[in-house]
């Protein structure tokens, strides 16, 4: 029961808490060193405590990931075209036709330094840590994905907490179903990277 307390307090300190207080203004180096402190503790959890070892899986079933990822990737494409041609149509992959040096940077920077450690937050340590508390795996994953979107309340805007949220579906569905942090990374950065390309960055806090 101590344990079971524990994780709860721990998940509402981790993905609650913190994430809701770097939307209030105070010190930057705090909320850099709250956020960092939290990322080093999950790390050693996740080392010391889970025993978790980073490698690929051995097993992955690569087609079914593939046929599936793009399947999704196609569906959003078309919907997040349409969104920004009519919204606004002079974004329309704006950075790659202007910026193409730049874009090639920010994929790469986001997917290795943004991508990898959100997943490893919200899906590794969070299932492993945080799945044997709900007796509802549907609920898990719906919870997982809303903690997963506010996360992302810094940028003060809806759209963003609403593509978060089905992103973290996705995502949390997907670890769910492979267990495995690389192919989730590959996933989330294959949409996160799309909705840079197509013309949402700046509503998602990429440079352009």
């Amino acid at each position: 029961m101590q344990t079971k307390n524990y994780k709860l307090l721990e998940l509402l300190i981790l993905f609650l808490l913190i994430p809701i207080s770097f939307v209030f203004s105070y010190n930057a180096i705090a909320k850099l060193s709250i956020g960092l402190t939290g990322f080093l503790y999950i790390l050693f959890i996740l080392l010391k405590v889970e025993k978790v070892k980073f490698q690929i899986a051995k097993n992955i079933d690569w087609k079914s990931f593939w046929k599936s990822t793009l399947l999704k990737l196609f569906i959003i494409a078309i919907i997040t075209s349409l969104y920004v041609y009519f919204t606004a149509s002079k974004n329309l992959f704006v950075v790659v036709l202007n910026k193409p040096l730049l874009w090639i940077l920010i994929l790469l920077f986001y997917s290795i330094f943004s991508v990898y450690p959100q997943e490893l937050l919200y899906r590794n340590y969070f299932f492993k840590r945080y799945k044997d508390l709900f007796k509802n795996e549907k609920m898990f994953l719906l919870i997982n994905a809303f903690l997963f979107s506010l996360a992302h309340l810094l940028f003060k805007n809806i759209l963003v907490l609403i593509l978060t949220f089905i992103g973290g579906l996705l995502f949390a569905y997907t670890y769910n179903k492979t267990k495995s942090t690389f192919l989730v990374s590959i996933e989330h950065s294959i949409y996160g990277c799309w909705l840079f390309t197509v013309g949402m960055g700046n509503m998602l806090g990429f440079p352009s």
